[in-house]
């Protein structure tokens, strides 16, 4: 047991703080209880940080400001999960709002639409991601930003859509050179594509 505590935390301190860990990247050190045991033991000496099940932190900490330890945020842990399940993510709902600045409101439990497996994850203090699956050709948009504004005015409706809402996708189009994003139009739903064709 010991053997694989230091297997594994040699391996977790050759990348810099701040890193994301899955109980999965250690699965050739040794069968999954004799390896969750050993990141059990590497919490307790606070090598690692648990996040959520299965997920763990190499903590990176503040030293100027003193702030203490410097968490993930939802999305930089989603960002991993799909990376590591080799999916497409798109935020939806609320925090695809906020991400475009069409709403102020930050929410606890961010949403994602995924092409990979649907699953929820408990962060704790009430925070959480949920995946949920969507067909691929939702996430086949080639421009990110394409991406993300239909899956926002998706999430808004069409009877919903307000001027400034519009105006401020304007803004954000404005920065982007329209061949960059052209072949997506196509992929949008009618009603989407007049709201981008008349903003360019």
């Amino acid at each position: 047991m010991q053997k694989t505590v230091n297997e594994i935390e040699s391996l977790i301190k050759q990348k810099q703080k701040g890193k994301i860990y899955f109980a999965s990247d250690f699965v050739l050190m040794g069968t999954p209880k004799t390896i969750n045991k050993s990141l059990e033991r590497l919490e307790q000496s606070k090598t690692i940080i648990r996040i959520a099940r299965g997920i763990y932190y190499y903590p990176k900490t503040d030293t100027k400001l003193g702030l203490g330890i410097l968490y993930p945020s939802l999305e930089e842990i989603a960002k991993e999960i799909a990376k590591r399940d080799k999916a497409r993510i798109v935020p939806t709902g609320i925090y695809a709002l906020n991400k475009l600045g069409l709403s102020t409101q930050v929410p606890m439990n961010i949403v994602y639409l995924t092409d990979g497996t649907p699953r929820r994850i408990k962060i704790g203090d009430g925070k959480g991601i949920l995946f949920k699956h969507t067909a691929p050709k939702n996430l086949a948009y080639k421009n990110d930003l394409i991406l993300l504004i239909v899956s926002a005015l998706k999430a808004i409706g069409k009877e919903n859509i307000k001027n400034e809402d519009i105006e401020k996708l304007r803004i954000l189009l404005s920065s982007r050179q329209i061949s960059d994003w052209k072949d997506d139009l196509k992929l949008a739903p009618a009603w989407i594509k007049q709201i981008l064709i008349s903003k360019v």
